[in-house]
């Protein structure tokens, strides 16, 4: 546990991959969680193994019964985080269900690879889409606006009931350099990159720290044999681990990084 006082969080994406694997380790840990997950159907790519689809198509089922059967208590909650009204929605639910939120895992994306080319298949074989309004609009609405949202609703509560310990943790990818050929990913999650950041700054005298991590390749469905043979290849509780310590007391110094894994 990360002390004697049961903490909650929300862990977005937690239907599968990282969020899975995070939700899972916080459980572990003795932390309520509020595993939130949106369920779609992504465009057919030939360049993507079957089980990405599979994966991103199914609830929380699974997440809940492994929780369950270890002696967690979560919570799977779908909500789709592109509509506004969303983050509150989720705020409420945990407050009345779990008890107040006192960790943020921002991890949902709504990832469109697209590229300032043509479009084609990138280096791995996978489909890629020119920039456009619809690539931007999906990526920032999830990886951006949510993640602020979520954040700001955080911060909201925290400072009303004069709370004193909090943990906010993004998923990000790409970096400062850009990210060539998934361009509109990489630039959403700059963008969460400086929310978390800017948070770590104006909620530090209020007890909470705010970081980043940065994961390798990872194994959450959409690596190919063609990226497997190209890079490292991180499994998503690997990932996890390190999610979680920035969730604990013993991550109390630590603020205000993106943490970069390798």
């Amino acid at each position: 546990m990360i002390d004697t006082v049961p903490h909650t969080a929300i862990v977005t994406g937690a239907n599968q991959g990282i969020g899975a694997a995070v939700a899972t380790a916080l459980a572990a840990r003795g932390v309520q969680v509020l595993a939130a997950y949106f369920r779609f159907t992504p465009l057919p790519d030939p360049g993507l193994p079957d089980r990405y689809a599979a994966d991103r198509e199914s609830d929380a089922t699974a997440v809940v019964r492994a929780i369950e059967a270890a002696g967690g208590r979560v919570l799977a909650v779908e909500a789709d985080l592109a509509d506004p009204q969303a983050p509150a929605r989720l705020f409420d639910t945990a407050e009345r269900e779990l008890g107040p939120v006192d960790v943020l895992v921002n991890n949902a994306s709504a990832w469109v690879q697209d590229t300032f080319l043509a479009a084609g298949l990138d280096q791995f074989g996978r489909t890629t889409a020119p920039v456009s309004a619809e690539t931007f609009d999906a990526q920032f609405a999830v990886d951006a606006r949510a993640s602020a949202l979520l954040i700001a609703e955080f911060a909201r509560r925290h400072l009303a009931r004069g709370a004193d310990w909090g943990r906010i943790v993004g998923l990000t990818s790409g970096g400062p350099g850009g990210f060539p050929s998934e361009v509109t990913y990489g630039a959403a999650k700059a963008a969460l990159d400086n929310y978390t950041m800017a948070a770590a700054v104006e909620l530090a005298p209020h007890g909470v720290t705010a970081n980043c991590v940065k994961p390798p390749a990872t194994d959450t469905g959409w690596v190919n044999d063609a990226v497997r043979a190209s890079t490292r290849v991180a499994e998503p509780h690997e990932v996890a681990e390190v999610v979680a310590f920035l969730c604990s007391e013993e991550a109390k110094l630590v603020t205000g990084n993106v943490v970069t894994l390798r």
